[in-house]
């Protein structure tokens, strides 16, 4: 499929070749370009052969270049083509428990293989081909993050009610044997694919082990916006620990045998059966962070490891920061460190209650704007206040219903400050030391 060159950058190997806006790109050294994955996989090249369309007639272009430099074009489109959509009805999709009237892009359901490259979002397999897991393997796409919930086809087909949720199994075995790394996800449902359905999982996963390098097991997240979905109940106490149990034996037999983990429970588990997060050695690698899988446990490391190394004490300054239910007691922890080494600092810690999405969801990546406002408005918040980075969306200037980090602002009458979920720059943030290049870019 050609693809149409929208621009080439001034004093580019593009540029220098006579390439212009508004030619085709048909083929690099005869092999056609479909997509971002194709131009980058066949654009590596120290030599390379461009055939091209312009005005109808075709020409070709030669390009010698430093290995893996890029050559300076760009396309209409990111990926070159459009963004393939999850076929999957999956009991406990979360884009299905959104309410209406939100901006249309949170309703999209994303299910594409070279999103998983390119930034590690997980796929389910059943929309790709033999073909697709052909092109991943013979172009080394490694890792690949895959959503598999379950090993057992028919209960894979009847939890993501899509007929080649059963079939697309196998191109899990497919990658691992090809030397694809594999990282899996598990959303376990209670009374789905926890208990013995998680056991045989576990085991097949297991059993691909190295190239399936690491299995994230997450629990359900249910908002109050389930009306006419099919049932479900979320984790209590109990269960929580009973699944964690499953997990760690099996976790035990695989670091008896190969001297790793593998699966691992996600931080919210842990917190839902009200047992402390484990040491960050826990984790090996932190394979599964975007999983939230080890996220408190570096968190706290990155900052105990900076407040051990900040040699000053003399750092003054009243402030506040806001978190979701789940990361509060870590949060407050970790404010009461600064203040017993900096007794001039004063940290107030807000836990916001999520009221939008229901009780149920306690993560801080999904606080909205407005219940921050509705819990904030009109409490003292001191110099700034400090917001995880995550409750915004990519370009750190809106929250998942809307508002701007500029409104929350002037809403509050204080300087907002999103903090990366990074040890180093929570504490330099809480004592005062981080750059406010944030707040000078929205002036």
């Amino acid at each position: 499929m050609p693809v149409l060159i929208q621009s080439v950058q001034p004093g580019s190997y593009a540029a220098r070749a006579g390439i212009q806006p508004g030619d085709t790109l048909a083929a690099i050294d005869g092999n056609p370009v479909n997509d971002l994955l194709d131009y980058r996989f066949y654009v590596t090249s120290r030599r390379i052969t461009l055939d091209l369309l312009r005005s109808g007639k075709a020409r070709s272009v030669q390009i010698r270049k430093g290995e893996y430099d890029d050559i300076g074009l760009e396309f209409e489109t990111y990926l070159m083509d459009k963004q393939r959509s999850c076929k999957n009805k999956c009991v406990f999709c979360f884009v299905d428990q959104m309410p209406g009237g939100m901006r249309e892009s949170l309703y999209f359901k994303d299910d594409d293989s070279r999103m998983s490259f390119l930034f590690g979002n997980y796929i389910t397999l059943t929309n790709l081909t033999d073909e697709d897991i052909s092109r991943i393997i013979k172009m080394r796409i490694s890792p690949v993050n895959i959503s598999v919930h379950t090993t057992d086809p028919g209960l894979r087909v009847r939890m993501m009610k899509n007929p080649r949720a059963a079939s697309s199994l196998a191109y899990i075995k497919r990658l691992c044997d090809a030397d694809i790394r594999v990282n899996s996800q598990l959303v376990l449902c209670p009374g789905y694919n926890d208990g013995p359905a998680l056991e045989r999982t576990l085991d097949d996963l297991g059993a691909l082990y190295p190239n399936l390098q690491s299995i994230a097991c997450v629990p359900v997240g249910l908002t109050r916006f389930r009306e006419g979905l099919e049932p479900l109940r979320p984790y209590d106490r109990e269960r929580a620990r009973e699944t964690i149990e499953i997990i760690h034996r099996f976790a035990g037999r695989m670091w008896k045998t190969h001297g790793e983990r593998v699966a691992y429970p996600s931080d919210e588990f842990f917190l839902k059966a009200e047992l402390p997060i484990p040491e960050p050695r826990y984790y090996g690698g932190f394979d599964q962070l975007e999983d939230g899988v080890g996220t408190l446990a570096l968190l706290r490391e990155e900052f105990e490891d900076a407040l051990a190394d900040d040699p000053d004490t003399d750092a003054s300054g009243v402030l506040s920061t806001v978190t979701g239910e789940a990361a509060y007691p870590l949060l407050r922890e970790l404010a009461d460190q600064v203040m017993h080494k900096h007794p001039g600092i004063r940290i107030q810690v807000h836990r916001i209650e999520n009221r939008f999405f229901g009780e149920q969801i306690t993560v801080a990546g999904l606080v909205t704007g407005k219940d921050i406002l509705e819990q904030l408005g009109g409490v003292p918040l001191g110099e700034r206040l400090l917001l995880p980075s995550v409750m915004l969306r990519h370009e750190r200037d809106r929250f998942l219903d809307d508002l701007t980090l500029c409104e929350l602002e002037a809403r509050l009458g204080v300087p907002v400050l999103p903090v990366d979920n990074d040890g180093g720059q929570l504490y330099s943030a809480m004592t005062g030391r981080l750059p406010g290049e944030a707040l000078e870019e929205r002036k």
